[in-house]
């Protein structure tokens, strides 16, 4: 199941209003299947190699209580601020489960990562120059410690063990590589091009970056991401790819001039593109598990390299898992007619859907109408549908030119394929309340309040 049909969906809004979970203050809500969530999560398990890491990008959906779930079943986070890391770390995940890429980080959230063992993806030299420092500074007041509990004890020389949380390490550093394996059909979310603003350029800096394996021992692994949406099957299997070449070249090198392989973890981040339409079939895990095989066998497979299995994978997958079991509804509020179109005045616009309402051309949705009591309408109006915001500036427009069944005040529109990238990015402009958000399970048997509606003392504080 890769989409939520229209019929479900009605289906599911239908029982959230015979509950009374749709209040009349509540103009919109955002609903999560919590059961295709569930399964998704289970499918992507059976993808991949028992051992694998999945570190859910939280800012694809930071919502505690989904957090909660995915935690409960075995998923790590991929955290891109400190406040996901400390998010992450209030909702009990174990800081071997969090692996913490912002590419902005600062001397003190390095230090707190170093110390909590949280898993750190640098972004660059300067930064592993910080790491490095934080590290060296660590290991001399240890061995100051050391020497000062020997001289009390009277001993010159005692078996003390230097036991920091960095030198106890259970994270793993990495660092990320461009491996320029260029842009997808979406620029904006394409990372891998000649130039990007995250990681290390491989064709441009691939000796510096032997180099820094070769200088420091606690570099032990790589991650990379090639983009989200727009990226083709072909483009992350090659990313991927090159990286994996780079790492048993450096992997070589070290067994030779260290008596080890030095890179065990390989991240591989997330990216795998999702369909936002139920007649366009998108690529599947599956497939690109296959892929990945092809390109770099070894990292799933002890065959051929005995040390291979040594090597633990990392995924940082985020639109793949959270976006299709969520679809959002707003009630219309009103309906103009203009020669040749019309026009819904809905609850949700920008503040909701940022991306689709500035770059109405790449970031589309499926809509769908249902009457005032959730039943689907169906049928074409004679007019397509303009569907605009409640925001003050006029490119707060989710969508134009939609064919939809004739449109009434009191209907509700619904947008497909929302559970991602929607509410993480919500915008505070004209302080709209955020809506209430609703997870449900075995087709609305069941449900559940996974974010309650914003109210005034809400936006008070926010502003005070």
């Amino acid at each position: 199941m890769e989409n939520l049909s229209p019929g479900k969906i009605s289906s599911a809004f239908i029982k959230a209003l015979e509950k009374g979970l749709v209040r009349k203050e509540d103009s919109a809500v955002i609903f999560y299947d919590l059961t295709f969530l569930t399964e998704r999560l289970s499918y992507l398990k059976s993808c991949f190699p028992s051992g694998t890491l999945h570190g859910l990008a939280v800012k694809a959906c930071p919502l505690a209580s989904v957090m909660k779930l995915t935690k409960e079943l075995g998923f790590g986070v991929e955290a891109a601020s400190m406040g996901e890391v400390k998010l992450a770390l209030h909702l009990g995940f174990k800081p071997e489960m969090i692996v913490y890429d912002s590419p902005a980080k600062t001397i003190e959230e390095l230090e707190f990562a170093l110390h909590q063992g949280i898993r750190l993806n640098l972004d660059n030299f300067s930064e592993l120059e910080r790491v490095k420092n934080e590290i060296a500074k660590q290991r001399k007041s240890e061995r100051a410690e050391k020497r000062k509990i020997e001289r009390a004890l009277g001993q010159a020389e005692m078996n003390i063990p230097l036991n920091s949380a960095i030198r106890a390490n259970k994270s793993s550093i990495g660092i990320r590589i461009n491996p320029q394996i260029g842009e997808g059909s979406i620029q904006e979310s394409s990372v891998a091009g000649e130039y990007s603003k995250f990681g290390v350029p491989l064709r441009f800096k691939k000796q510096e970056l032997i180099n820094a394996f070769m200088e420091n021992d606690f570099l032990a692994g790589m991650h990379l991401h090639v983009g989200s949406q727009g990226c083709s099957l072909e483009m992350l299997a090659e990313g991927t790819g090159r990286l994996y070449d780079l790492m048993l070249e450096i992997n070589s090198m070290t067994l030779a001039n260290k008596g080890v392989e030095q890179i065990t973890t390989f991240d591989i981040g997330g990216g795998l593109p999702v369909s936002y339409f139920s007649s366009k079939k998108p690529v599947e895990m599956q497939d690109y598990v296959k892929a990945l095989i092809h390109r770099a066998p070894t990292l799933f497979s002890g065959r051929g390299n005995e040390t291979s299995s040594k090597i633990r994978l990392v995924t940082e997958f985020g639109r793949w898992i959270y976006t299709n079991p969520g679809f959002t509804v707003s009630r219309v509020e009103y309906v103009k007619h203009d020669p040749g179109i019309n026009t819904a005045m809905i609850h949700v616009g920008a503040d909701l859907f940022v991306r689709e309402c500035l770059n109405t051309r790449d970031w589309l949705h499926e809509y769908s109408l249902l009457d005032s009591r959730g039943n689907l309408r169906t049928g074409a109006s004679a007019n397509l549908w303009n569907l605009a915001g409640p925001l003050c500036f006029s490119g707060d427009i989710l969508a134009k030119g939609v064919s939809l069944p004739e449109v009434q005040e009191g209907d509700h529109i619904v947008i497909h394929d929302t559970g991602g990238y929607t509410f993480s990015m919500w915008s505070r402009y004209n302080s709209r309340f955020a809506p209430r958000i609703l997870g449900y399970f075995n087709e609305g048997e069941s449900f559940v309040v996974l974010k309650e509606r914003e109210g005034m003392e809400d936006i008070i504080r926010f502003w005070t």
